[in-house]
């Protein structure tokens, strides 16, 4: 029997329920379709690993850190470039030459464009815990087969966005944790198999899918995304395209859930 892991991305209420802050159409499907399949095929998952994404309230891509130019408070879904901030459009309350050295390094490297998002997974909130549907789905899973989930903690530095599960956007000096998360990888290249479903295709999902193209080649032919079980940010499916795009040319498989047999 193969060896395989399940890596659940972002499985969280903010993302998952209806009513959470930043909620992903089609995630409340998703997680009934990952929790199917631990239901049916947990026996033969050596491991899970759940990603947390958990953020303080004043993080550079939550409103409050910043401000136009009357002093407002920046609305949700706003870009930010490192021209409008030259420009005096947006100004960042804190850390000002940080941030603005974060944004040139962001475009600079081709990274995701700097957007302001509603305040979410805030920690120790609702917004931040598994959705009920994966949690009990770990819970029997635990108790079925002796073997505990894994959780990983991302995004708690304010000072950088943290899609990707394996590093920041930009790390940050002296915060190991913003990284590349070496450990973590080689942990999963040591897998014969290893899914993965989550949140957002669009955002998370995608830049965790880049990260191991880049970091970790070894592991790519081992992955399979389940399809079906990941869904996009409202408009932003684009931004995945092109990177599952280049995963399949490298060999990254993708399925649906439904169909998958260990």
């Amino acid at each position: 029997m193969k060896n395989t892991a399940l890596l659940i991305i972002d499985a969280q209420f903010d993302f998952c329920d209806p009513s959470g802050a930043l909620f992903v159409p089609g995630a409340e499907q998703d997680v009934e379709r990952i929790a199917r399949l631990i239901a049916l095929e947990g026996d033969k998952i050596s491991s899970i690993f759940v990603t947390l994404d958990t953020h303080r309230v004043l993080d550079i891509a939550h409103p409050l850190f910043w401000e136009d130019r009357n002093g407002n408070t920046v609305a949700p879904f706003t870009l930010i470039t490192t021209a409008a901030v030259k420009d005096g459009k947006w100004t960042p309350r804190y850390h000002p030459e940080y941030v603005l050295h974060y944004l040139e390094t962001l475009e600079a490297e081709g990274e995701f464009k700097h957007f302001i998002w509603p305040e979410h997974c805030l920690i120790g909130s609702k917004g931040a815990a598994l959705d009920d549907t994966i949690l009990h789905a770990l819970l029997a899973w635990t108790h079925r087969t002796g073997r505990d989930y894994e959780a990983v903690v991302k995004g708690m530095n304010p000072l950088t966005e943290h899609f990707g599960v394996f590093k920041a956007q930009v790390p940050v000096a002296n915060a190991p944790e913003t990284e590349l998360n070496q450990s973590f990888l080689a942990e999963l290249e040591a897998f014969d198999r290893v899914l993965i479903a989550g949140e957002a295709r669009s955002h998370c999902v995608a830049t965790s899918i880049n990260q191991i193209l880049k970091y970790a080649p070894a592991l790519v032919p081992k992955v399979s995304v389940l399809a079906d079980c990941i869904s996009d940010v409202t408009n932003w499916g684009h931004l995945a395209d092109p990177i599952f795009e280049n995963a399949k040319e490298k060999g990254m498989t993708f399925l649906k859930a439904s169909s998958i047999i260990l």
